[in-house]
């Protein structure tokens, strides 16, 4: 199913970003601690380039048309989402799996941006030897980073802090404008399983992980079960057993996909989720999966209005309606 974009939304968050009062001007040279020690960025950036996932999503929401970028997954032209691809003005070279240290050297970038990356320290050194890089700060996980944090780490590394932090505030804002307008969501408890590789091998994500920290935001709690199942603390995804789905037999069960629902459909154990029975989970198809799982400045305005509308009818108290992209067969059940 294709949404449209929720132009009420992005349009006043465009508006918001364009016409605040002007902030002063951020000075350099710039210092930024990181996990792998200090970056020092001269002068502000004029060529960015990034080697996170969805990185692009940031840059084109402040402006900058990044030299190099890195692509994640989805099938659309110029490696973008549909929420951010119309943004990008021309083509610049796009890294596919690993990174490619020639390739990013080879466009010459004042900064590297990698925050949600996944980088070793011999990768750092690597980039390093080509422009200052932005990396994770310390004691996060690769990819813990919360979305507004990272958002606003890229605008202090570009010296567009403020833009950043308007932006951020605009989505904080509409997020605590659905939990304000939804009390009863506050306190349930949410899962968000997927099950992308096959029905024998579904998954959960935790509190650390970006997509749970925004349900987070609009009231409710992780599934206490599936934080349960972290070993290390810092994970932020957790493997199920195919047999026993029951730590994310929560209050609201996400279904997440990038393509069909057979997984889902195919795993013995779903149908008899308290969740599944009554009708309290909602399946997420590709593109705003995409958009939930990005989380970026563009993304987020894209996806939360039309996600949290799945949500209320889940949690209607009726068995027999939805609004979200279940597949045909799960459907016709519901409706039984």
């Amino acid at each position: 199913m294709k949404y449209p974009v929720p132009g009420l939304f992005i349009s006043a968050l465009c508006l918001f970003a364009s016409f605040a009062a002007p902030a002063a001007t951020q000075q350099f040279p710039l210092t930024i601690e990181h996990k792998f020690g200090t970056t020092i960025i001269e002068a502000k950036p004029k060529r960015v380039a990034t080697v996170d996932y969805a990185g692009a999503d940031d840059l084109l929401a402040l402006g900058v048309q990044p030299v190099v970028f890195r692509y994640w997954y989805g099938d659309y032209p110029r490696a973008l989402w549909p929420w951010a691809g119309a943004l990008l003005e021309e083509t610049p070279p796009i890294l596919r799996g690993d990174i490619d240290f020639e390739q990013v050297a080879a466009v010459d970038p004042d900064v590297i941006i990698a925050l949600w990356s996944g980088i070793t320290e011999d990768d750092y050194q690597k980039l390093s030897l080509i422009a200052p890089v932005v990396a994770v700060p310390e004691g996060e996980g690769d990819f813990n980073l919360p979305w507004d944090r990272r958002a606003l780490l890229t605008g202090r590394a570009l010296g567009l802090e403020e833009p950043a932090r308007q932006q951020v505030a605009a989505i904080n804002e509409r997020l605590a404008d659905i939990a304000a307008g939804r009390p009863e969501w506050t306190g349930k408890t949410v899962a968000i399983a997927h099950a992308w590789r096959s029905a024998a091998e579904p998954g959960a994500y935790t509190s650390n992980d970006v997509r749970m920290q925004i349900l987070e935001q609009m009231g409710f709690l992780t599934a206490p079960a599936v934080d349960a199942l972290m070993t290390s603390g810092d994970e932020f995804s957790v493997a199920l057993s195919p047999e026993d789905l029951s730590p994310i037999d929560a209050d609201l069960l996400i279904w997440l996909t990038t393509g069909p629902w057979d997984n889902v459909i195919n795993m013995a154990a779903h149908p008899f989720l308290a969740a599944t029975r009554e009708a309290r989970d909602v399946y997420v198809g590709a593109e705003i999966t995409g958009a939930f799982s990005h989380s970026s400045l563009l993304s987020l305005p894209y996806a939360i209005d039309t996600l949290a509308s799945m949500i209320e009818v889940a949690l209607d108290g009726d068995p027999t309606t939805h609004a979200d992209d279940r597949p045909v067969e799960l459907a016709r059940a519901s409706a039984q």
